[in-house]
């Protein structure tokens, strides 16, 4: 994606998530708001780094939990939360603590599916929720590997290369998938906030 591209998404989920703080103000039981809040600084997390990059998923997962407050069974919330959750899981350096965030995750997306079983995008979601601990653990690996230099030794044979070559292959579509489903959350609110037009 080029910087263009992320300057529009950056500038479109920050008026959303404006729009969304002003209606807060006006009706703080609105639950598609509060959705399409939580999900906004989902968004913006992407654009953040650090500290203030989990501050703002925590800040999502607090939207998203007052949302489900007030409606427990939109399964369009319960999505969101499910992938804020992961994002969450991600960013953590302690496995176990990840793992825990990776479980609430999946149970977000059961829950989504069983109100909406034939969405296949909650059907998706959860499927790769299940491959979140092992992606987790390959990129913590990798992490490290590069941490402490060994990645590009040089020093193996044709077989472990090419098993080095297919690991790294399947992680980037794991990584991949989850971009996917990523962009498929804004595509969602993009398409959330388009009302059909009214016939005269």
């Amino acid at each position: 994606m080029d910087s263009r591209e992320d300057m529009e998404r950056l500038i479109f989920f920050e008026a959303t998530r404006e729009k969304a703080a002003a209606n807060y103000a006006r009706c703080p039981e609105d639950a598609d708001n509060l959705t399409q809040w939580g999900g906004a600084l989902l968004e913006l997390a992407h654009f953040r780094q650090g500290q203030d990059q989990l501050n703002m998923i925590e800040e999502s997962e607090s939207k998203l939990r007052e949302a489900l407050a007030i409606n427990p069974k939109k399964h369009e919330t319960l999505w969101c939360l499910g992938n804020s959750h992961t994002a969450h899981g991600f960013l953590l350096p302690d496995s176990g603590k990840a793992n825990e965030y990776f479980k609430k995750a999946s149970d977000c997306f059961k829950k989504a599916l069983d109100e909406e079983p034939k969405s296949e995008l909650y059907m998706k979601s959860l499927e790769m929720s299940a491959k979140a601990p092992n992606v987790y653990v390959e990129l913590q690996r990798q992490v490290l590997s590069q941490q402490l230099g060994i990645g590009g030794s040089g020093s193996g044979s044709g077989a472990n290369l090419s098993a080095k070559k297919k690991q790294n292959n399947d992680f980037k579509y794991d990584v991949l998938g989850w971009a996917v489903l990523v962009l498929g959350v804004v595509a969602w609110l993009g398409m959330a906030k388009i009302a059909p037009p009214r016939a005269l």
